[in-house]
């Protein structure tokens, strides 16, 4: 006898081709009833024998497609319903949202096969998208995702596609962006007058190879293309974008272009390829295959690139016809967020490109793409940004476990630069794009735009915020307003311990019998003292944490002149030492040098104990830039520096500045300088020097894990984006202790605002 059954799935089940595998798997086992998809996951309702019922549930939920990632699961018998077939039925609306959000992905091989079939009806047709492909996020309107939620809403499909929409067996079976040239996506070539040009596809293309700089729409925004072997048209790019020296991001056509050119490994080949496609930096050989590519203007200093592969049809089809490696950078200003509405392109990005390839396709959340590195030695990944095909949704199985009962909503603010929010909506976490720094007022509006998307999305009204302590940060602000305007409580969060909670949450330590040892280390964030930390231990165990060591202050002066100076970096931490005058005095003139030394004998400056600025301090002294155009890059040129000792010494260096013990609580920030600059002196190579500080970096987390009597050693801060420090961690300290990293989040300002949401607790 026939029963009817109920299954609820919760997770990344929208978007993927879940319902067309449902029913195509309910035709397989005979069985009739429905499938759709609702704001809460996806239900099935079915009639079967309970033999039937439970042969089909196991198997859907073992053979459930690739891109699916189910969270919960249920089936129960439910009231007797019967049905004359299976469908495919109206999505519902209106029950509370209760689902994860699915990232937008990369083109599919078989998508990507048919795109250069000449036979095929979508032969270069720059939107080719199947249910294994295309934009989601991106283009969601509103909740469950079906087409009419979404910017495709105001495409029609035509008969051949509505055909291909409605056949079980096709693999465009209820794919919500599925469309083609008769009935799609139309393209739309400006040049920069605000001319409207005829052929848009194979006009771009040849300005490209003329050497033009183009603004094309993408899946979150516009890219800035140009050819990456042109010199002139990089160095024009740079000029116009305000980007002296920061790296740009390269896009080739396929992996075998790129093995030309770099060091690759598989695990970044599976990356490259995989359906979030993000950008990895890699190691450039020696002798590039692409004979002609500008890595000196791409990466100034650096030998390594960030590189991408085609994520979107219309890209995939520029690659190719340039067959050569293009810059790929994005669509701003720099510092500005990343411009995603087709006006706004019109009225700012004419000033840098040549002109714009847009499409009539709106985008509704502005992405960046997401960057990540795999350590050489290791193969730890870490991600850099956390963006376009990997936001929103967090994956973690434990952590969703741990607030399944939490109906109410709570939002975290995240900090002030890479700045992100986190929302925990009916037991999901998510955790957004990465929404740049918000010093800008662009930036600030577009944080505010995504914030209220979200809160729409799931139409719940949160019942508490968390900030961070910091008065000043516009997050923190907008959380007090929204706070007061909701009437609902408010938690403020220290900034470094949200990074050892982001840490703890993603390694399941958060309730860790054995102490932890937090290395949280990063630029600046608010202290609880009031002063600027970025170089600290925490000691946590039973939900608790003490500041157990941090680096020895040093003066803190200028504001936010100092970050982007590493000069006044290395004269706050030098300026008691005789011996460093003759290596800094000539970095400033002799009005500067009068004022700074007023300021540094003032008793009440600002103190940090910043190990970001530290990296700035020593890049300095060891003359790799006194004034940088973008944050990070004197840490980065470090990096690089004792890159080139370590790779012909080895990992093996035991060799540190600190090699004494030192007092209960601080690290003598003082005796490293005072040593660092005594190797100077006396003539050591400046690769050696650097691989020597990053050693000494590693002996100090030894010795505060012996003196804290920790095994269980967890890392995050801005400066654990560093590859090569992460390898020399794991080198020389993985055989004594356990290592914790992040896994899916960045261990910059990005993960604050998750760390501050595990703090609902």
């Amino acid at each position: 006898m026939k029963q009817t059954y109920h299954i609820h799935i919760t997770g990344q089940v929208q978007g993927v081709g879940f319902r067309p595998y449902v029913f195509r798997l309910a035709v397989q086992f005979g069985l009739k009833g429905w499938v759709n998809n609702a704001p809460n996951g996806v239900h099935i309702r079915f009639n079967a024998n309970t033999a039937q019922a439970k042969h089909f549930y196991n198997t859907l939920i073992q053979e459930a497609p690739a891109l699916a990632h189910i969270l919960t699961h249920q089936m129960h018998e439910a009231s007797p319903q019967f049905f004359d077939s299976f469908e495919i039925i109206q999505s519902e609306e209106k029950v509370v949202a209760d689902l994860l959000l699915t990232p937008d992905f990369a083109l599919c091989e078989d998508c990507r096969r048919e795109l250069y079939e000449p036979t095929n009806r979508r032969f270069h047709y720059p939107f080719i998208t199947c249910t294994n492909c295309g934009p989601r996020f991106s283009i969601i309107q509103k909740l469950p995702y079906d087409r009419e939620r979404t910017t495709m809403l105001d495409f029609t499909m035509c008969n051949n596609c509505e055909a291909e929409y409605h056949n079980v067996w096709d693999r465009r079976y209820f794919s919500q962006t599925n469309s083609c040239p008769t009935c799609g996506i139309q393209l739309q070539l400006m040049d920069a007058q605000g001319n409207i040009l005829e052929n848009p596809l194979q006009t771009a293309i040849q300005f490209l190879q003329n050497g033009q700089i183009g603004a094309v729409k993408g899946i979150g925004g516009y890219l800035l293309l140009c050819d990456a072997t042109n010199a002139e048209v990089i160095q024009r790019l740079r000029e116009r974008k305000h980007r002296p020296t920061k790296p740009l991001a390269l896009l080739y056509a396929n992996v075998a272009m790129l093995e030309g050119d770099v060091e690759m490994r598989d695990t970044e080949r599976k990356l490259l390829q995989s359906p979030a496609a993000p950008i990895i930096l890699l190691n450039i050989k020696e002798s590039p295959f692409n004979t002609g590519i500008q890595t000196d203007l791409i990466a100034p200093g650096l030998r390594q690139i960030g590189a991408m592969l085609p994520y979107t049809p219309l890209f995939d089809l520029i690659s190719n016809a340039i067959g050569k490696p293009l810059v790929a950078t994005s669509g701003n200003v720099s510092g500005s967020p990343v411009i995603y509405e087709d006006e706004k392109a019109l009225q700012e990005l004419l000033h840098i490109a040549d002109f714009i390839l847009s499409n009539n396709r709106d985008i509704i959340l502005p992405q960046d793409d997401s960057v990540m590195r795999i350590s050489t030695h290791f193969q730890q990944p870490i991600v850099m940004r956390r963006s376009r095909g990997l936001a929103p949704s967090l994956l973690n199985d434990t952590i969703i476990k741990r607030f399944a009962d939490k109906t109410q909503s709570t939002l975290a603010m995240g900090a002030h630069l890479k700045s992100t929010f986190s929302l925990l909506h009916r037991g999901n976490v998510y955790v957004s794009q990465f929404l740049g720094d918000l010093d800008r007022f662009e930036s600030q509006q577009s944080y505010e735009h995504t914030l209220h998307h979200f809160l729409q999305l799931f139409d719940n009204q949160p019942r508490k915020i968390i900030t961070d302590k910091h008065p000043a940060y516009f997050s923190t602000q907008l959380g007090e307003q929204l706070a007061a305007e909701w009437n609902i409580p408010l938690i403020k969060v220290q900034h470094h311990q949200a990074h050892a909670l982001a840490v703890l949450g993603e390694n399941h330590l958060l309730d860790c019998k054995e102490p932890v040892l937090n290395i949280i280390w990063d630029g600046t964030g608010y202290g609880d003292d009031g002063q600027v930390w970025g170089g600290e231990f925490f000691y946590y165990k039973n939900h608790e944490f003490s500041r157990a060591y941090h680096f020895d202050y040093f003066p803190f002066i200028l504001g936010d002149k100092m970050p982007r100076e590493p000069r006044i970096s290395v004269l706050c931490l030098a300026y008691n030492l005789p011996d460093s005058v003759d290596f800094i005095r000539s970095k400033f003139s002799e009005t500067e040098w009068n004022l700074y030394q007023k300021l540094l004998q003032k008793p009440d400056h600002l103190k940090t104990s910043s190990v970001g600025r530290l990296f700035d301090g020593v890049a300095s002294l060891l003359g790799l830039g006194d004034k940088m155009s973008y944050e990070g890059e004197a840490a980065m040129q470090l990096e690089a520096l004792a890159k080139s000792w370590f790779h012909y010494n080895g990992l093996k260096c035991n060799e540190s500045y600190i090699t004494e013990t030192f007092s209960s609580s601080t690290v003598p920030t003082n005796t490293l300088v005072q040593k660092l600059l005594s190797d100077l002196q006396e003539g050591r190579s400046k690769d050696y020097i650097a691989a020597k500080f990053l050693m000494s970096l590693v002996s100090i987390i030894k010795q505060v894990a012996y003196y804290t009597n920790c095994r269980k050693l967890a890392f995050s801060g801005g400066v654990f984006q560093n590859e090569l420090l992460v390898d020399l961690i794991l080198y020389h300290l993985k055989d004594e202790f356990e290592l914790f990293f992040h896994q899916q989040l960045s261990p910059n300002d990005e993960c604050i605002s998750f760390g501050q949401l595990i703090n609902y607790e």
